[in-house]
């Protein structure tokens, strides 16, 4: 089986509106822990019952979690291949911030004294020189 891991702009923008909300995030929490029914969710919030399951299908649409029937009852459960892609595109943009991060300390820092060049030209003042 071909797991797929990058996501389109289209699953990306749906991933961060569903975790947008505190509520939602509760929910996936609630259903990484373990699978329970929509029923079972909304007793534990303060909201009616259709509320819930308003959460429950934007968290559907992102994908983060996976609904099916059993009997009467809806059964919820977290998507552990959505969330690992997610946490694959959430892990690149810190690698992106890290490695910009690395090189603003290495410009703050100033020259360094292994090379044997005091500055780096290009940051030097062309006026300077005059």
């Amino acid at each position: 089986m071909v797991v797929q891991t990058e996501l389109s702009d289209d699953e990306i923008d749906r991933v961060f509106h569903a975790l947008a909300q505190a509520t939602r995030r509760d929910i996936l929490r609630r259903t990484i822990e373990g699978e329970q029914s929509v029923s079972m969710l909304a007793a534990a919030y303060e909201m009616s019952f259709a509320a819930v399951q308003k959460h429950v299908a934007v968290l559907e649409a992102a994908q983060l979690i996976v609904k099916r029937a059993e009997g009467r009852e809806r059964l919820v459960r977290a998507d552990p291949v959505m969330i690992a892609r997610a946490r694959a595109l959430l892990a690149r943009y810190e690698d992106l911030w890290r490695a910009r991060i690395d090189r603003l300390d290495a410009l703050l820092a100033g020259p360094d004294p292994s090379t044997g060049s005091g500055t780096d030209p290009a940051l030097q003042d062309p006026r300077k020189g005059e």
